[in-house]
């Protein structure tokens, strides 16, 4: 039982997923706190009024039955907030994200003479009209 419970773990790379959630979580906090303690302080002059996350409307009001006023409101505000909140917590993860994973630049490639198509220098025979390609000797 042991030895099938380390074959699923390497089989299955669990212990990679596992290090990749993790690392994740951590850079969710990372950027959570860059997000909210850095550019949100800078971005808050910029947006209307002192407390607009808590803008709503109002569909009725009433007393409970422990005698504290209840409102039902659609909060607006909150839900604006959440949208701008993720948004830049969306643009702060695509900037570190183009700074630190470079693209894999594109294998090398040629031009088909019959179709015109692009394919790998090293092929013999092209994979769209199946023309032989002439390698140069």
């Amino acid at each position: 039982m042991i030895k099938g419970f380390k074959e699923f773990l390497l089989k299955n790379s669990v212990l990679a997923l596992a290090i990749g959630f993790i690392m994740g979580a951590a850079t969710g906090k990372v950027v959570s706190s860059l997000v909210a303690d850095i550019l949100m302080p800078v971005i808050s002059p910029l947006l209307p009024g002192a407390d607009w996350r808590s803008a709503k409307l109002v569909l009725s009001t009433g007393v409970g039955a422990d005698g504290k006023e209840v409102i039902n409101a659609i909060n607006y505000g909150n839900f604006i907030g959440s949208v701008i909140d993720f948004i830049i917590v969306a643009l702060v993860v695509y900037l570190i994200t183009k700074a630190l994973i470079k693209e894999a630049p594109a294998p090398p490639t040629k031009k088909c003479p019959r179709c015109a198509e692009m394919i790998a220098v090293e092929a013999t025979k092209c994979k769209y009209c199946t023309a032989d390609i002439a390698t140069a000797a």
